[in-house]
């Protein structure tokens, strides 16, 4: 999958979950139910065990039925072990250059992390053509968004960080490109209780959430 295809799969889905499970069969499990619920993209953490070896897993057994990424990837050491496991897209919580630069080499998606202008700035001079917002919640939630929005227009921004079901439709109406969502989608909680149709149900509510959202189309 090229970087614009990876690109439009995420703006097309609108959501990209966070996913930190314990084992390969927790996270089987998780992202069942959310393709089932509408979404079929994962972001797994590099702070889960064994990330890599889960992420080649994982890439295996969807192949390109999902986009399959790494998230927390914070050097470009770590950045070339997801990217030999077959992640299709790499996510940082702060600007790497190297992490971007490693993406690029390989023709793969990465999206650094930013707060503030200057941080998008130098985001942007490193060539990325996402940028993550973390933590977007604690510094002011879809009003960042909207204020990052007016002197780059033109951005496209993936708030993460306390990004709900409650607020999703605000963040989208400040601009956001999509939305990185955690532990509000992901419930492992309910998983281990085998209750896994309420994240099913929590993904079908938000992707509904995005859609409805959205400008229309003229």
């Amino acid at each position: 999958m090229t970087i614009e295809e990876a690109i439009q799969k995420i703006h097309e889905v609108g959501i990209v979950p966070v996913v930190r499970a314990a084992n390969l069969d927790e996270a089987r499990r998780a992202i069942d139910a959310i393709c089932t619920g509408g979404i079929p993209i994962i972001e797994v953490t590099m702070t889960v065990p064994k990330a890599p070896a889960m992420i080649e897993e994982l890439s295996r057994l969807y192949g390109s039925s999902v986009l399959t990424g790494a998230g927390t990837v914070t050097s470009a050491r770590q950045a070339e072990i997801c990217l030999d496991a077959g992640a299709q897209f790499l996510v940082s919580p702060g600007l790497s250059v190297p992490v971007v630069q490693a993406a690029a080499e390989r023709g793969i998606l990465a999206i650094p992390g930013a707060l503030t202008p200057t941080e998008v700035m130098a985001a942007l001079d490193a060539g990325a053509k996402l940028i993550k917002i973390f933590p977007c919640g604690s510094v002011g939630g879809p009003k960042h968004i909207k204020a990052l929005r007016a002197p780059f227009p033109d951005l496209r921004l993936i708030p993460t960080g306390g990004v709900n079901l409650a607020n999703s439709a605000e963040y989208i109406a400040a601009g956001a490109f999509a939305l990185g969502v955690g532990a509000d989608l992901v419930d492992l909680a309910a998983l281990r209780r085998n209750e896994s149709s309420k994240i099913v149900d929590m993904a079908r509510s938000l992707t509904k959430a995005v859609r409805e959202a959205r400008p229309k189309e003229a």
